[in-house]
Order: C-alpha cells, then sequence, then structure tokens
C-alpha cells in the first residue's frame, strides 16, 4: 500500500532540548490521521517537518514519495492549515480566492466558489469580521481549494465552540472522501479525532508511543479489572500500558493479541479516548519507549 508520510529515526532539537526525537513512523494513504498527545509533545514540529517549514536535526522524513518542500510540485501536493486558521483579517472572502489561485498552481476556482457559497460567506465581506467559525472554514477551503494530496491541519478547531467544531469537522469528512484526501489532522480533543479519524498516532514526551489502524488499535487493546494482582503475575503476552491500584483491586490497560481465559477479570473494551488516555499516563511513559504499532 502507497504510504502518504513515512520517518526513520526522525529527530528536531532546538538547543538542547528535543522537540521530536527518535519518530519511526509509515502512515498508508487514504486514511484521516489523528495525531494526539500532551502540550509540548512534537506534534505541531512532527507537522512542520511534514509540511516543509522545518528540517530535521536526524532521520529523514518522505511526503508522497519525496522531500517535503522540496519542490515546487512537491509543495503544491500538500496543503497546510496553521494552528490559527490564518486569514488576512483586511482582505474579503472573495480577495482570499483570488490571492489562493495566484498562489496555487492547482488551484481550483469552481470548488472554492461552491464551498464558500454553501458556507453562507458573504464574497464582499472582511475575514477580520467573520465569526471563527467562519473564518476556520475559510481557512480550509483555502486548503482544499488547493487540491492537494495530502491535507495538514494543525489544532485547526481549538478556539473553537462546540457547534462550530462539529461543523467544521463536518465539512473535512465530507471533503476528505469526496476528493479522496489523506488528512493528518492534530487535535487535543480526541473526542472529535474519534469521530473522523480512522488512523491514529500518539506522541508523549517528543517519541512515539501509538500508531496503528483505530480498529486494530482497539481490539488489541482492554480493561482488566479485579482482584489486586501484581504486574509480574500477568501473562508474558500481555504487555501493561497502564495500572492503577487500589488496596483490593487492580485495574490494568493490556495489550495483547491474545484471548484472555482468566476468570478472576472483568474485561472491558475501550474507547479511543481510553486509548490515547492510557498511552498518556506519565507513571507508566517511561516504560515504552518503543514504538507500539500494531500492523495493518
Amino acid at each position: 500500500m502507497t504510504s502518504v508520510l513515512q520517518a526513520q529515526a526522525l529527530g528536531k532539537r532546538y538547543g538542547k532540548r528535543w522537540a521530536l526525537r527518535e519518530c519511526t513512523i509509515d502512515i498508508p494513504a487514504g486514511h484521516v490521521v489523528g495525531l494526539v498527545g500532551p502540550n509540548g509533545a512534537g506534534k505541531t514540529t512532527l507537522l512542520k517537518l511534514a509540511g516543509g517549514q522545518l528540517e530535521p536535526t536526524t532521520g529523514g522524513i518522505n511526503v508522497l514519495g519525496g522531500r517535503p518542500g522540496g519542490t515546487p510540485a512537491q509543495l503544491a501536493r500538500v496543503g497546510f492549515v496553521a494552528q490559527d486558521t490564518p486569514v488576512y483579517a483586511g482582505l474579503t472572502v472573495a480577495d482570499h480566492l483570488r490571492l489562493g489561485a495566484r498562489l496555487n498552481q492547482r488551484w481550483d476556482a469552481a470548488m472554492a466558489r461552491e464551498r464558500i457559497a454553501q458556507l453562507g460567506l458573504v464574497p464582499n465581506h472582511r475575514a477580520g469580521k467573520l465569526s471563527g467559525g467562519q473564518r476556520a472554514q475559510l481557512a480550509l477551503t483555502l486548503g482544499l481549494a488547493k487540491r492537494p494530496e495530502l491535507l495538514i491541519l494543525d489544532e485547526p478547531v481549538a478556539s473553537l465552540d462546540p457547534l462550530a467544531r462539529r461543523e467544521f469537522l463536518q465539512g473535512l469528512t465530507e471533503a476528505a472522501v469526496a476528493h479522496k484526501l489523506s488528512v493528518l489532522l492534530s487535535s487535543h480533543l480526541v473526542s472529535d479525532l474519534e469521530r473522523i479519524c480512522d488512523y491514529v498516532i500518539v506522541l508523549v514526551d517528543s517519541r512515539v508511543h501509538l500508531a496503528g489502524k483505530v480498529g486494530r488499535l482497539l481490539a488489541a487493546h482492554h480493561r482488566l479489572t479485579g482482584p489486586r494482582r501484581d504486574p509480574d503475575r500477568l501473562p508474558a503476552d500481555q504487555h501493561v500500558i497502564s495500572a492503577s491500584h487500589t488496596e483490593r483491586q487492580s485495574t490494568y490497560v493490556i495489550r495483547t493479541d491474545a484471548p484472555i481465559h482468566d476468570p478472576a477479570w472483568t474485561v472491558t473494551q475501550l474507547s479511543l479516548e481510553d486509548l490515547v488516555l492510557a498511552y498518556m499516563d506519565k507513571r507508566t511513559a517511561e516504560n515504552r519507549r518503543a514504538v507500539l504499532e500494531v500492523r495493518r
């Protein structure tokens, strides 16, 4: 299967601080990929490396078969919507579309006009007078009308109210299906990612701790609840992701491909949010330095 992004031992350092390190991933094309992790985990750094805005300190990265930002043709294949959904306050909606047409060789003017009309945006209204949700939709329209093969979005809904977030994500989902886009989307709002993403990457402490298709990952992880038990008494094929204990009870999140037969455990399935939070748990993060990737 064609890869949309491949990274091998990728790292980015600012002075003595590593913003991203030892990042090895292989993302297949055709997915809406959620990138999640705590503040400072390296999400924006990874997205900027993928967009060609940063150069790696170590390792390598390949996007759509080439070096990110290496040529004008390569730049044309990738769309990028930054965290603050950048638009120019003094320009009108129509000005933005004209600017997009001048700057992008694959610009789809008809699609841009149609989407602006569907959103109810008035062409002669200045961007500075639009609501936060309208500005985000304008920025998304600019990214989509570029006709990219990969669309990268850095926290695009972080400042939006719930209704605007839902409308934005619905529009993104529809566009990804209609135009057969690959999407790489970062967010702190795992509940939003759960609605639209079929592939997830979890970054913790500047490293990738989890990557794979959502369905496969959820099928391979379970919550065990039962009488208190030390982790070294669990079967060798049950890999502990997180653990909590009371005086009499233990709760584990584990990864395993084998059936769980022990009748002492109550076994429950995880939501994507449960899974992500288990990997973000700093009490056990130091024990998970290697990348986990459930194979496609």
